[in-house]
């Protein structure tokens, strides 16, 4: 007896009635297009620059950059090549990024949670700050702030001085710092205090799961922060001294200094920012349940530990995403630097493409620099959101 044939088709048709047909097609051709527009920018591009006989390529990053910064975290000079200069000028920007970051987030949180207190003088306070702070232009308080501190304060001779070895004048902060061979040892000592914390804390997490006890984790932190690293240096046996800044002249040698441009910058975007974080952190926290803080309550929790063990920790999930969008704001607005003469990438490619004409390859460094930096701190941010997700059962 004789099978039926089977009505399936063996293979799909190609028709343009098909959706998944049309749609291949579709893309094909926007790949095509865009690819075209990429090419001819290109062509075009390379071609105007061989008329006009102006070379093109990084070629100019092994020539002598010729040039001084003012500010640098590693050693630097005029003899050393664009790549050094250019360098000099990620690390600096990664430095206020850093700084600004930590700072931000502190006060952020603060006014954050004084904009829910009881007390009605801290609430209207708090709010004050938010209102007025988010509504000055960035770059209008980077110009406040520097004249505040390039105008105001006294020269190096008058220089205020609120601690020993500290000196606060018109030249910028100046203070003690150490320095010899056991600075290193001191830094991996932290190095080490901090994945000992890390542990520590996890520890302390699990004990207080099982049996309720709270274990003082910032009071051992802050111990081993302090301890851990000088150990390390007395067994590693190299020298460490402080070097402490005096006045010469007129201006000071020794210590470490803390540039006008620097210190106004750094406020500016401590200041400016801080403020949409603590409407970050404020909605945050009102967006966990009223029962948690009765429930908490009930047990016989105080509100300090009520808003760190119980509130916070459930506010993070709502409060981690727009926050990774103030950190990209500080990084990126860390450019307005050069409007007050800090050197950061953007200054430093501005003068690189002066003296090399290399316009192309400038812009491009810079959309390099930040894309990377705002790239690493997106998939942080989203590892660290990712981690403390809510996982369901």
């Amino acid at each position: 007896m004789t099978q039926p044939k089977s009505s399936a088709p063996l293979g799909r048709r190609l028709s343009w009635n098909d959706p998944g047909v049309r749609s291949i097609v579709y893309q094909v051709i926007a790949l095509c297009a865009v690819g075209g527009v990429v090419w001819f920018l290109v062509h075009n591009t390379l071609h105007n620059l061989s008329v006009r006989n102006i070379a093109s390529g990084f070629g100019f990053l092994s020539r002598e950059a010729g040039f001084a910064i003012g500010e640098s975290m590693i050693e630097y000079g005029p003899a050393n090549d664009y790549r050094r200069a250019l360098t000099v000028g990620l690390l600096n920007t990664l430095r206020v990024a850093v700084v600004g970051i930590i700072f931000a987030t502190l006060l952020g949180t603060l006014i954050g949670i004084a904009r829910l207190s009881k007390n009605w003088l801290i609430h209207k306070l708090a709010s004050i700050y938010v209102e007025v702070m988010r509504n000055i232009p960035l770059l209008l308080q980077l110009f406040f702030w520097y004249a505040i501190i390039s105008e105001t304060m006294p020269g190096p001779r008058q220089a205020l001085k609120p601690l020993p070895g500290v000196f606060i004048s018109n030249r910028g902060i100046k203070m003690p710092w150490l320095q010899g061979d056991g600075l290193s040892w001191l830094l991996w000592g932290a190095l080490l205090a901090i994945v000992v914390i890390v542990g520590l804390s996890r520890w302390a997490r699990k004990r207080q799961e099982k049996t309720g006890q709270i274990f003082p984790i910032w009071s051992f932190s802050a111990g081993l922060l302090l301890v851990v690293p000088i150990v390390v240096w007395l067994l590693s046996g190299t020298t460490l001294s402080v070097d402490m800044p005096e006045l010469k002249g007129f201006n000071f040698a020794g210590g470490i200094t803390l540039s006008p441009e620097f210190a106004a910058l750094i406020i500016g975007l401590v200041v400016y920012t801080s403020a949409f974080i603590a409407e970050v952190v404020r909605s945050g926290i009102q967006s966990v349940n009223h029962g948690q803080w009765e429930a908490a309550g009930a047990i016989g929790l105080k509100n300090g530990l009520i808003l760190r063990l119980i509130v916070l920790p459930q506010a993070l999930r709502v409060i981690i995403p727009p926050m990774t969008s103030q950190y990209l704001n500080i990084t990126k607005n860390s450019s307005l630097a050069v409007a007050i003469g800090y050197p950061d990438i953007v200054s430093v490619v501005n003068t690189t493409l002066n003296q090399t004409g290399q316009a192309i390859e400038g812009i491009m460094i810079i959309m390099g620099a930040y894309l990377t930096v705002s790239i690493s701190i997106s998939l942080f941010m989203n590892w660290y959101n990712t981690r403390i997700a809510l996982v369901e059962r």
